[in-house]
This record gives C-alpha cells, sequence and structure tokens, in this order.
C-alpha cells in the first residue's frame, strides 16, 4: 500500500492504506484530546481556534495555536522534500521510508508522554503529533494521487456528500455520463475512511485510559511494520 502511486493503485490498496493509517491517526488524535484537550490534526478548528483567541486578545493562547498550524505545515513540507528527492533518485519505496521517519518520531513522544511532568510536555505533545500528522497527510496525499486522506475526515464528508449527490442522479437517469463503478468505489473509500477514523479514535481513547503513553508506542510500532513490509516488498521487487 506504499509502494504504487497514483494511477497504479487500486480500490482495494487504497482501501487499505485508508484503513489502517486513518485508524492509526484517529486514534492519536481522540487520546490526544482526551489526554491533554487539543487536536493535532484537526487545523479548521485549530484556526478557528485561533481567530477567537486574536479576536479577544489571547496572545499566547493564539501563539500556540498559530504554532499548531504552522508546525502541521512543517511536516506537509518536509514529507514533500523527502518524496520530492526520492522520486529524483529514483529511490525504491521513498513513501514508506516517510513512515518509517513518522514512527522513529512518534516512539519519543510516547516516552515523553509516559515519563515526563515538565511544563513543556503539553506543548511537546501537541506540536510533536502535528508535525507527525502533517508529514502522514501528505505522504498518503502524495501517494495516491490526492484520493486517501488519513488525518482528518471533513473532505472525507464532503466527498460522500458529492458521491450521493452523483449516485441519486445516476439513480434518476439524470446523469447518464457518470460511471456507477467509479462512484460507488469512490463512496466506499470514503466511508471506509471515516470509519476507520472513528472507530480508531474510539480504541485510541480506551487504550488511553489503560496504558496512558502506551498508546503512541504501540502505534509507533504498527507503523513501523508497515513501512518495513512496504520496504521488504520493494527490495523483493526489485530484485
Amino acid at each position: 500500500m506504499l509502494i504504487h502511486q497514483g494511477a497504479a493503485r487500486n480500490e482495494r490498496i487504497d482501501v487499505f492504506l485508508a484503513c489502517w493509517l486513518a485508524g492509526i491517526a484517529g486514534a492519536l488524535n481522540a487520546a490526544a484530546f482526551y489526554a491533554i484537550g487539543f487536536f493535532a490534526a484537526n487545523m479548521t478548528g485549530n484556526v478557528s481556534a485561533l481567530s477567537d483567541h486574536l479576536a479577544t486578545f489571547q496572545g499566547q493562547a493564539s501563539l500556540f495555536y498559530l504554532s499548531i498550524v504552522l508546525v502541521f505545515i512543517l511536516g506537509s513540507t518536509v514529507s514533500s522534500l523527502i518524496i520530492n528527492a526520492g522520486r529524483r533518485r529514483d529511490i525504491g519505496g521513498i513513501y514508506a521510508w516517510c513512515i518509517l521517519i513518522e514512527a522513529l518520531l512518534l516512539a519519543p513522544l510516547g516516552l515523553v508522554d509516559l515519563f515526563v511532568t515538565a511544563p513543556w510536555r503539553v506543548e511537546t505533545l501537541v506540536l510533536g503529533l502535528a508535525f507527525l500528522m502533517g508529514l502522514q497527510n501528505a505522504t498518503v496525499t502524495r501517494i495516491s494521487d490526492a484520493r486517501v486522506r488519513t488525518t482528518h475526515v471533513s473532505g472525507m464528508a464532503t466527498d460522500i456528500g458529492i458521491e450521493i449527490a452523483v449516485a441519486i442522479d445516476i439513480l434518476r437517469g439524470r446523469d447518464v455520463s457518470g460511471e456507477a463503478v467509479g462512484n460507488l468505489a469512490k463512496l466506499r473509500l470514503h466511508l471506509y475512511t471515516i470509519v476507520a477514523f472513528g472507530s480508531g479514535g474510539v480504541a485510541g481513547v480506551l487504550i488511553y485510559q489503560s496504558v496512558g503513553g502506551m498508546l503512541l508506542l504501540v502505534a509507533s510500532l504498527l507503523l513501523l511494520l508497515i513501512a518495513l513490509d512496504a520496504l521488504r516488498r520493494t527490495r523483493a521487487a526489485g530484485a
């Protein structure tokens, strides 16, 4: 799911990618909100909060929410720079390398959550997760030609509404150019993504209630296994 890009991908690969990474992202986002009261990947909410704090002249809070947005963008930028460099050098599995980096950076955040009690703990966790969510979302967006997004669901919910409207027109015979098979494939992909994100969120909160920061270490391990499997497959295909 981290090997083929763009038109070389099929629905099964996209659904597999969406379910795994959206589930992990949902778990991390919901657990972070449960534990420290901030969303790491909801840039719509963070920009709205930034606007609210700016309007009420809360400078310190405004700066923090601005930092979350900027760090998310930074993560996306870093991912794209890595991918661009890898594609120029024809590095196989460059998308898997991005997820591997995410896994390796997520583990220290888990250790911070488990063992650090300093005042900067909350800021480190929120900004660290925002960076990693930006990195993951950019990686998934690039490899799927923007068909899959895994760290937020606003776009997916919008796409579901669009595809439902297309399906209604197809069923009514009002859109003879519409392709029913393609429409259903897109609808399934978006529905699976939202369900995976929501299910991951429920599981993330329940797991965090039981083991705390170990959740981040488990998520790191899952991402590591996904990335290493993709790199193994890439090497095997090139052998």
